[in-house]
């Protein structure tokens, strides 16, 4: 057993950060920063806020680019929120950035009275969403979608991968009223670009089709549940992929589309609390328009507070790595 064990990686600190892609993998860095510096030199309006943390979510760039347009808040996230409001006042559009527990947690009343009851137009751009950080519950963000669903008129985007970011930071700028984007900073996996995919706000795309198993999923969990649909396609099943990066508005007519005649079983996979996610946003669709799946499961985060670890080892343990996720929607077809 102890050579086994001896086998096995040691891993480190580092693989506490938010780091999904894998070895090897394709990956672009810094896609948010970069997307919003170059749409940022046509648009003279849009101005970048972060709360001390301009590194973390690749706002850095955007302060080297356009350094009069930039603001720093320091460690004041409620402020940080208040002032985007103010600004989005006097006709400008500020692009937010902090961790996504920061943001929604700390900040959540500032964003409610300030920026969502007046329909201001600000962009709330929140890095470690979900179980991408192994610093424990302090800053995993497992819950924030569940939190911004319920402010109204409110759009909330959750991008699988590098290119999903870049084309969605221009839409979500032309987008009138408040938008909440979870973001994955850094060294992004580029996997999309494979699928003839164009990212469209308030859309869900049909990646892959597939018999058998239907997989509706939003950020990376997109990405895990390609990795799976060709993992169970050596075993004859056949893995459908849905990706629905815009959580709220919610795409139903594509979902109930995918699903309603068809005799397969539905899987939500999500990066997040399977409390008041895309899991129950799809679940509540199905059943008011009353269109039964095979099969309804959730494939996301326990209603719990979290381990802290490395990635890898919290991934599997909680069900969303790409062995786990497998393992998981086999177990569930029986």
């Amino acid at each position: 057993m102890n050579a086994t064990l001896d086998k096995k990686p040691r891993l480190t600190t580092s693989a506490m950060i938010a780091s999904i892609a894998a070895e090897g993998q394709r990956v672009k860095a810094a896609p948010f920063g970069k997307a919003l510096v170059a749409l940022a030199a046509t648009r003279p309006d849009i101005v970048g806020l972060t709360a001390d943390l301009a590194k973390y979510t690749d706002l850095h760039l955007f302060a080297q680019a356009h350094p009069d347009r930039f603001f720093q808040m320091g460690m004041a996230e409620q402020l940080l929120m208040a002032a985007a409001g103010g600004m989005a006042k006097e006709g400008l559009v500020p692009f937010a950035t902090t961790y996504a527990v920061f943001g929604t947690r700390r900040a959540y009343d500032f964003i409610h009275q300030v920026i969502a009851e007046e329909n201001l137009n600000v962009k709330m751009c929140c890095a470690l969403p979900g179980l991408t950080t192994g610093y424990g519950p302090s800053h995993q963000a497992t819950e924030d979608i569940a939190l911004m669903r319920g402010i109204p008129g409110l759009t909330i985007v959750d991008p699988c991968d590098a290119l999903d970011i870049e084309q969605a930071v221009p839409q979500i700028a032309a987008h009138a009223g408040p938008v909440y984007m979870r973001l994955l900073r850094g060294n992004v996996p580029l996997v999309l670009d494979e699928y003839d995919y164009r990212f469209e706000l308030g859309k869900a795309k049909m990646l892959r089709e597939g018999n058998d198993v239907l997989v509706i999923a939003s950020g990376f969990m997109t990405m895990r549940a390609l990795e799976v649909a060709q993992d169970l396609a050596a075993d004859g099943v056949d893995v459908a992929v849905l990706h629905s990066p815009t959580i709220k508005p919610l795409d139903e007519a594509a979902i109930l589309e995918a699903v309603r005649y068809r005799h397969r079983l539905v899987v939500v996979a999500e990066n997040h609390s399977v409390i008041g996610g895309l899991g129950e946003s799809v679940a509540s669709a199905l059943l008011r328009h009353r269109v039964q799946p095979a099969g309804f499961q959730m494939a996301g985060l326990p209603d719990a507070f979290l381990d802290a670890g490395a990635l890898p080892t919290l991934h599997e343990r909680y069900g969303i790595s790409r062995e786990a996720l497998a393992a998981r929607i086999k177990a569930w077809l029986g």
